[in-house]
């Protein structure tokens, strides 16, 4: 299975064995729309619930951190989900949130997973099945996983504002990454370039071919032979930058968790003003 797959591929698998459809949907705080009855009221047929908005480390000082190993393994085993099924994350949210739950399972190991490309929209838009009310599953034991070294906390940050090993990519608009006044940014971390994550999707909510994704980031500044940690307000669209550069098929990319909800609050974190150089 590649890791973006078509709706005509979805629904040509649905009701295979091994698969299991997530909806992955999650909204910002400040929408009014309610992802959980949006998914019982209308979802792909068989989807199940991931329920992002609580897939975190609530104990973690890192605001909205990624959940801890054993909080996976206990999600992933009321989902009914086993390390050999195959993934599929949709969302139908204008911060394409499946991308989030992809980090996450890449930063456990798990290699079977892919995000429906244009989502729950393109879905609907194309007049396909949809089923309501909650899906029935049956609890599974999914191991404890080892998690993998793929994000960056805030002293490694700081350590890399001196020796800029690793090249930051903020997700967010270019009105807040500048700080203007009105967009409640006071900028963003000293050296960082600017891909704003809507960039990388084409009219219908698909990905974009992967030399366009490649063409952007270059157009950006970004190098992309060399390594590359993605960040943005709460680290969830930093985490369609690191889907982009999957697709592109960049290795060597990590994630700021923290992202700006930490940076910004910490009065001793530097911070720079203006458009992305």
């Amino acid at each position: 299975m590649d890791s973006l797959v078509s709706t005509r591929w979805l629904a040509d698998q649905l009701g295979a064995d091994d698969l299991v459809v997530l909806d992955a949907t999650m909204h910002l705080p400040d929408n009014p729309r309610d992802a959980a009855a949006e998914y019982a009221a209308a979802h792909v047929p068989g989807a199940r619930w991931l329920d992002l908005a609580s897939f975190v480390d609530a104990r973690s000082p890192v605001p909205k951190a990624v959940p801890t190993a054993e909080q996976f393994a206990d999600r992933l085993g009321h989902l009914g989900i086993t390390p050999e099924s195959c993934v599929v994350l949709y969302d139908d949210s204008q911060i394409k949130s499946a991308a989030r739950a992809w980090f996450v399972f890449r930063l456990y190991g798990f290699a079977g997973v892919a995000i429906l490309d244009g989502g729950l929209a393109k879905w609907k838009a194309e007049g396909r099945a949809l089923e309501a009310g909650q899906t029935p599953v049956t609890p599974s034991e999914f191991p404890i996983p080892t998690r993998r070294p793929g994000t960056r906390s805030k002293a490694d940050i700081l350590a890399n504002c001196d020796q800029r090993a690793e090249q930051v990519v903020d997700a967010r608009d270019a009105a807040r990454f500048a700080g203007e006044e009105g967009s409640g940014s006071a900028g963003h971390i000293p050296g960082a370039a600017n891909v704003p994550f809507p960039l990388l999707f084409a009219a219908n909510g698909t990905y974009r071919a992967p030399d366009e994704i490649a063409a952007i980031f270059a157009e950006a500044g970004v190098a992309l032979e060399r390594p590359v940690v993605t960040s943005c307000n709460s680290g969830m669209t930093a985490a369609v930058l690191a889907f982009g550069l999957h697709l592109v098929g960049k290795q060597d990319v990590a994630l700021y968790d923290g992202s700006w909800l930490e940076w910004g609050s910490d009065p001793d974190t530097p911070k720079q003003q203006g458009a992305a150089r």
